[in-house]
């Protein structure tokens, strides 16, 4: 992402001194375990879209900064709490902070992590921010719940679908565009606007997700890991809103009572693909990316705005 490091590469050298300042603590546990994260964080994605945001939308400032922060703090705490709901060992190849420092101690990591981007806005008076980025934090919530609750039956359907990925994936996303934009413009309409554009990239990013787990040339390893875990995605629900009653019922019975059988799972993944589902989804995946571009393209055309499309294309064309 050669343009994006070009226009907000500054910016995001100095979001990283703030951001280290912004979790340190006079605790020596907590301040061990905040050095591990930052050396361990990834590539910081959701702070590129605020500040791409901000840019395209005014001028970067101290609020675009904080904004960037509170967004971090936030994505931080809610991967180390779901490690430990998903009794998860690793977090991007290394240990995870279970792991190392057992489930008790990542919770109260996490509870400090969000206590300190709630604090870094209420002391700077960041009240609209820290409203948008909060939404985010109980449609998250609210998304992952609904995904579990109809897990239990595999009776999510399309719609479903995307109310669970909308909250629980897209809404940090677009509450990282809307924030950013809202830094620097302090407009209602403006945050909601960039909102908008940041949840259909936000879908389209889950998207792209489920497509890993069937496997093309141009999209990834096939590898079933949804399937085992009994996770829905959009292949799989059209393979099997389109398949004839026996066919359903197999598939059902194979994700419910055999997910860890690894010719039984390929199994799954060969009707899903003759059904045409990795097509249906790549479609639709396509279809909020371009959703996503038109909204971007109300802007006149600047450096920003080309290092934003830079961005959503790196989001569907990405290899992990």
């Amino acid at each position: 992402m050669q343009l994006v490091n070009k226009v907000i590469g500054q910016e995001l050298l100095q979001f990283e001194k703030k951001f280290s300042e912004s979790v340190k603590s006079s605790n020596q546990l907590l301040d061990r375990i905040m050095r591990f994260i930052i050396r361990r964080k990834g590539k910081q994605m959701r702070p590129m879209f605020v500040f791409l945001s901000a840019k395209i939308a005014g001028e970067i400032n101290e609020v675009s900064y904080r904004a960037a922060s509170l967004i971090e703090l936030l994505h931080t705490a809610t991967l180390v709490h779901d490690d430990v709901v998903d009794n998860s060992m690793k977090r991007r190849n290394f240990f995870s902070i279970n792991a190392l420092w057992k489930n008790k101690i990542a919770v109260l990591v996490g509870d400090y992590l969000l206590s300190k981007g709630l604090l870094l806005s209420v002391d700077n008076g960041d009240y609209k921010i820290l409203q948008i980025t909060s939404r985010a934090v109980k449609e998250m919530a609210e998304g992952e719940l609904l995904q579990m609750e109809k897990a239990r039956k595999l009776d999510i359907d399309e719609q479903v679908y995307f109310d669970i990925i909308r909250a629980k994936t897209a809404s940090l996303l677009s509450s990282a565009c809307s924030a950013g934009a809202y830094s620097t413009t302090a407009d209602d309409a403006v945050a909601e606007k960039f909102r908008l554009f940041g949840e259909k990239v936000g879908i389209a990013f889950q998207i792209k997700d489920d497509l890993f787990d069937y496997g093309q040339d141009n999209i990834g390893k096939p590898t079933g890991i949804d399937i085992k875990e009994k996770k829905m995605t959009l292949p799989l629900i059209y393979c099997l809103q389109n398949a004839d009653t026996a066919t359903k019922r197999k598939i059902i019975y194979i994700v419910k009572n055999n997910s860890t059988d690894r010719s039984k799972v390929d199994e799954v993944i060969a009707m899903v693909q003759k059904s045409g589902g990795i097509e249906y989804a790549y479609k639709r995946m396509m279809n909020y990316k371009n959703e996503a571009l038109e909204i971007l393209y109300t802007y006149p055309d600047s450096p920003a705005r080309q290092a934003m499309e830079e961005l959503v294309n790196y989001v569907i064309d990405r290899k992990y």
